[in-house]
């Protein structure tokens, strides 16, 4: 009698989990594909910044895991002065590289993108970024984990209200983690970024690297990462459709790339979990 309810057992249990493997694949609606322009212009300190890489690519469905890239396109910057950079297309991967662009702090450029018979443009200021010169760490228990806390300082300079944007890429992780932060309330004084990592181990590595960017890439950031998720790491990979950057469709105001055309100086420091 018992190896008979035993068996039932089993033969209950094993129907319970083989219905739970089943695939449900729910119906989304998915709106036409839409440009979308990864133009972050970074000028590392120390490097003469000559060069620069612009991507282009198309969002997609969700169930799709390749993303989609744009061959084929003219993309190039302009300064005030009217020189114009030439980004110029490794075929077929979307990624258009330049190796002649002149960085210049407060100098206003012009992004200028043709793409199947739709003109993009979108102007922006190269903003400067204050040198790192402390990183810092401190365990943190909370809890029950325990958790590293780590800054990393600056000097803000006191003459101009300035807007940073903060990347801590962790060696243990896929994707970084992005923050914004303004002088609004440390203008002038030393201050630093921040950041919160549970699971680390000496030896593992971190790459910091500050930004300096203008107030409405601030402003933009803000809501992108309220939107994905501070620590998501793919702000710059698809951004939402709700948030709109500042590039323009020319030919078709309705239909509207995604991404932001930055300019950035930026300072990297890699720093070695104590």
């Amino acid at each position: 009698m018992k190896n008979t309810i035993y068996f039932i057992i089993g033969t209950l249990i094993t129907i319970f989990f083989s219905s739970c493997q089943d695939v449900v694949d729910i119906p989304l609606n998915t709106d036409k594909p839409r440009l979308v322009i990864d133009a972050n212009i970074n000028w590392i300190k120390g490097t003469l910044g000559n060069n620069q890489t612009i991507k282009l690519s198309t969002t997609t469905d969700f169930y799709t895991n390749v993303i989609p890239v744009v061959s084929g396109a003219t993309v190039f910057i302009k300064n005030s002065s009217n020189v114009v950079f030439n980004f110029i297309e490794t075929p077929n991967t979307g990624i258009y590289l330049c190796s002649n662009f002149v960085p210049v702090i407060d100098e206003t450029y012009t992004l200028t993108v043709l793409n199947n018979g739709q003109t993009y443009t979108a102007t922006e200021t190269l903003k400067s970024v204050a040198a790192i010169t402390l990183v810092t760490q401190e365990a943190q228990t909370g809890l029950g984990n325990d958790i590293l806390k780590i800054k990393t300082f600056f000097d803000d300079p006191a003459q101009a209200d300035n807007y940073y944007l903060y990347k801590y890429k962790f060696s243990k992780n896929l994707k970084p983690e992005y923050s914004v932060d303004d002088d609004l309330f440390f203008q002038g004084n030393t201050f630093y970024s921040l950041v919160l990592e549970e699971d680390t181990k000496p030896g593992e590595k971190v790459e910091i690297t500050h930004y300096g960017i203008s107030k409405a890439y601030f402003n933009y950031m803000t809501i992108l990462l309220s939107v994905s998720g501070s620590s998501g790491g793919g702000p710059f990979q698809t951004p939402p459709a709700t948030v709109k950057g500042n590039i323009k469709n020319e030919t078709n105001f309705d239909d509207y790339p995604l991404g932001y055309f930055r300019l950035s100086e930026a300072d990297v420091t890699n720093y070695t979990i104590q």
